[in-house]
C-alpha cells in the first residue's frame, strides 16, 4: 500500500510542477486559439491576409441576425478579433486580456447567436478562457519571458 501511495505522490508532484503546468497552459492556449482562428479563417478570402469574404455580410444578416451590431461593423470586428486574439494567445502575449476578449466573444455568441450550444461547446470555451484568465500564459509564454526580464 505504501508503494502505491508513494507512486501516487510522485505522480502528483510531477503533475503539479511548474514545467507540467506550463506545458498544460501552452496546450490550452493553442486549443482555444485554434477554435477562434479557424472560425476567423472562414470569414476571409482564401489565400488573402484578412480580406473579408463579401458573403460574410449576408451570413451575418441572416444566420447571425440576433447580434446587436450591424453586419457592417460586426463582420470586420469579428474577423479581426478572431485573428488577433488567437495570435496573442498562441504566443502567450497579453494572455489574460486575450482570453478575456475570447470569453466575451463566447458569451456574445452564446447569448445572441447560438443559445442552445452551451453544453456541447460554449461551456468548454468558457472554462478554457477562465483558466487562462486565472493562471495566465504559463512558463512557455512571452508573458513569462517579459516578467523574467522585468524582474532583473
Amino acid at each position: 500500500m505504501n508503494r502505491i501511495v508513494g507512486f501516487y505522490d510522485r505522480g502528483v508532484t510531477i503533475a503539479a510542477s511548474r514545467l507540467s503546468e506550463g506545458l498544460a497552459l501552452f496546450l490550452l492556449r493553442v486549443a482555444l486559439a485554434g477554435v477562434f482562428w479557424r472560425s476567423g479563417q472562414t470569414k476571409v478570402v482564401e489565400g488573402s491576409f484578412l480580406r473579408i469574404d463579401p458573403s460574410q455580410y449576408d451570413l451575418f444578416r441572416s444566420e447571425f441576425s440576433g447580434l446587436p451590431l450591424d453586419p457592417v461593423i460586426a463582420v470586420p470586428l469579428t474577423t479581426f478579433a478572431e485573428h488577433f486574439f488567437p495570435l496573442l494567445l498562441f504566443f502567450g502575449l497579453a494572455t489574460r486580456f486575450s482570453a478575456g476578449a475570447l470569453l466575451v466573444m463566447t458569451l456574445v455568441i452564446q447569448i445572441f447567436v447560438f443559445p442552445d450550444a452551451w453544453w456541447p461547446v460554449h461551456s468548454l470555451w468558457t472554462a478554457m478562457a477562465a483558466i487562462l484568465i486565472v493562471r495566465g500564459g504559463g512558463l512557455f509564454s512571452l508573458d513569462a519571458l517579459i516578467a523574467r526580464v522585468r524582474a532583473k
